[in-house]
């Protein structure tokens, strides 16, 4: 049986956890199919924020690192970057908000444009609630910052810690642990904000809106060991292409404080550079944290029945085939 035509605008979307290969898989895809890469990471959104976030795996500017396991440095070409627009990069300053919705808008416009353009769009990344977002046009309610219920906030985060918070976010709305990190301070207060000013939990107040575009979402998961190897050696990559030095550059003009800069492998590279850890603890940190991280990524992402796994190049290129209908 034939698959009726798209009617709404294709988008196809390739996730997965982090050092999963979603890269390498959608560049190859996006150059078989005349397509053109927007990025859902919420830190590769950040300026001077580029090793730490992995950014050079996206856009050549450094060897790939996290390759998938069905695609072969050699099967993607010498170059296999080239000619790859990547969108949704280098969007603000680490001293800059950015908030989901404005994430939501210009991911709506960058998708439009690439349409106009007679390109096929590829959201790709690992931020489940970017992701989510742009596929269900997620209505993010619209609540105003409380500034005094704010301060209290971020008084009662820097006396008790940021853990206490976020603990404190589980009670009152239990289905934040799919979707706020608990190692980001601004995301923790935001959503107890919500949750205190409006007696609801944060998750009950995001609903999904009439869809914008047909998606295919295609999803990469390696075995647990296989990915925890990938990680721990893109760690010591990161490590190895100056990640310090990235570090010791930001800390000389932005805070720690900062939402950006709360992110994995800046807050343990921080800690070294005061002297609160060495090295070799740092690096641990780093690989446990990400290790946690990407574990809390599957637990999103498998919530969502309509997500495609995929375990070679092959059932990826079948699955955009018969998405177009070619």
């Amino acid at each position: 049986m034939s698959r009726p035509p798209i009617k709404k605008p294709p988008l196809i979307v390739i996730l997965g956890p982090t050092a999963s290969g979603k890269s390498a898989l959608a560049i190859k895809l996006a150059k078989q199919f005349n397509g053109e890469i927007i990025s859902a990471d919420s830190r590769q959104v950040y300026k001077e924020m580029d090793i730490g976030t992995a950014k050079e795996e996206q856009t050549g500017a450094a060897p790939s690192w996290g390759l998938p396991l069905f695609v072969s440095a050699k099967s993607l070409g010498s170059d296999p970057r080239e000619g790859q627009t990547l969108n949704l990069i280098d969007i603000v300053r680490p001293d800059q908000e950015f908030t989901l919705a404005q994430y939501k808008k210009l991911a709506i416009k960058t998708i439009n444009d690439i349409h106009k353009r007679n390109k096929l769009p590829f959201l790709v990344g690992g931020a489940g609630l970017y992701i989510w977002a742009v596929v269900n046009n997620l209505q993010i309610p619209q609540i105003k910052p409380q500034p005094e219920l704010r301060l209290k906030l971020e008084k009662e985060i820097k006396r008790k810690g940021i853990e206490k918070a976020y603990q404190k976010l589980l009670k009152l709305d239990p289905k934040a642990k799919y979707f706020v990190e608990p190692n980001n301070p601004r995301r923790i207060i935001r959503a107890l904000e919500v949750c205190l000013s409006t007696g609801q939990p944060f998750s009950k107040q995001r609903k999904k809106g009439r869809p914008l575009f047909s998606v295919c979402q295609i999803g990469l998961n390696p075995p647990k060991n296989v990915l925890n190897k990938k990680i721990d050696r893109r760690t010591e990559k990161m490590i190895q292409a100056g990640l310090i030095d990235e570090v010791k550059n930001l800390a000389q003009k932005y805070s720690f404080n900062l939402p950006s800069m709360s992110g994995i492998g800046y807050q343990e590279i921080g800690q070294y550079l005061r002297n609160e850890i060495d090295l070799e603890k740092a690096k641990e940190l780093i690989k446990l944290h990400t290790r946690q991280y990407s574990r809390r990524q599957i637990s999103w992402f498998k919530r969502d029945k309509r997500i495609h796994w995929i375990k070679n190049y092959q059932e990826a290129e079948k699955l955009v085939k018969d998405f177009l209908g070619k």
